[in-house]
């Protein structure tokens, strides 16, 4: 894989001297992946292995104010980027809409990134991307895009809440190949500009990231029962943590609980009352990312869903990175 940091340094730049000189040294400085910066404390880096403090120097207003000079305004999630670049800056408010700490995360393009799930992609399902913050869903999708936009010559529509899939700029980041970018500018209005997308621009493919409420929920099935190929993300460690978000649910077909006759209950071998799936799932595949070397495929999320209501363990593909071009799969029951 070819990881892209060439504008890592103009995420740097934005930072009071006595940040950036030490942080151009660090030995691990391509492995960074945030900067936080409160009132009051001390700098913190965030690598891949853990947090450490930078410089034993307190951050100031004077300090903070000075990054605020150097990035984009902050949109209603309390999210800046900077110009030309992936990087994201989330800002943490008092209650007099002050500012008093950032949270500056690396954006980077990962070329390969997407190498052992490009079987996938070629079978026009709509994918979740499910994970942790932090774990790289943002540069999958990222990277999806390219592939699906450069090498699979699809029309890609991004629609960009946070401006955080191809950067904060009018022209959309090259990570993203030749996929169009519609931008929102409040993310109440998701909703509106996904159908936008469609009915104005004709995608093959639409490209959203951090499906995170039920009216972006709602704005996602809409899509998917429209014919359109859908790419996004969502937050949780697991399939099941799905099942139990009663915000995103309808995801995966909704929840439902059912009382069954005592005939069909004694049929079924279960309980009276169960749970079943409203209806069918909005993504056809789940993969959850555990890390940037091992992946969890649910390659039919419905059957998947429906076993798990009965208490019992979906198969799944273990898809793990050998080196930049090769990779394994196995399954958590038996090995493929």
């Amino acid at each position: 894989m070819l990881i892209r940091n060439e504008d890592l340094s103009a995420l740097i730049r934005i930072f009071p001297a006595f940040i950036q000189e030490p942080l151009q040294k660090h030995p691990k400085v391509e492995e960074l992946t945030e900067i936080i910066l409160d009132l009051g404390n001390f700098p913190q880096v965030r690598f891949q292995s853990g947090v450490e403090v930078l410089v034993q120097h307190y951050i100031s207003k004077q300090d903070i104010n000075f990054c605020l000079t150097k990035i984009n305004s902050f949109n209603d999630k309390n999210r800046a980027g900077i110009k030309g670049t992936l990087h994201r800056i989330s800002c943490l408010k008092n209650r007099d809409n002050q500012i008093i700490g950032l949270t500056c995360r690396v954006g980077r393009s990962i070329v390969g990134f997407t190498n052992k799930i490009r079987d996938l992609l070629t079978l026009n399902k709509s994918i979740l991307i499910l994970g942790r913050p932090g774990v790289g869903k943002t540069t999958i999708i990222r990277e999806i895009a390219r592939v699906l936009s450069n090498e699979m010559n699809k029309r890609v529509v991004i629609v960009d809440t946070s401006n955080e899939i191809a950067g904060d700029n009018d022209v959309p980041h090259i990570a993203v190949g030749q996929s169009r970018r519609l931008q929102v500018k409040d993310s109440s209005l998701q909703y509106k500009s996904l159908i936008e997308a469609v009915e104005n621009h004709m995608p093959e493919v639409i490209i959203i990231d951090e499906i995170g409420t039920e009216t972006e929920a709602l704005s996602a099935r809409t899509i998917a029962e429209r014919g359109v190929q859908l790419i996004s993300t969502a937050h949780g460690n697991c399939l099941e943590s799905l099942i139990k978000n009663p915000t995103l649910m309808d995801l995966i077909g909704g929840i439902q609980s059912v009382t069954l006759s005592d005939q069909e209950a004694k049929n079924r071998n279960t309980k009276k009352s169960i749970l079943e799936r409203k209806f069918s799932s909005t993504f056809s595949l789940i993969i959850e990312v555990d890390n940037l070397q091992y992946w969890t495929v649910y390659e039919n999320v419905e059957e998947s869903v429906d076993l798990l209501l009965k208490g019992e363990t979906p198969s799944a593909q273990i898809r793990s990175f050998i080196d930049e071009l090769s990779y394994t799969i196995s399954s958590n029951l038996t090995v493929l």
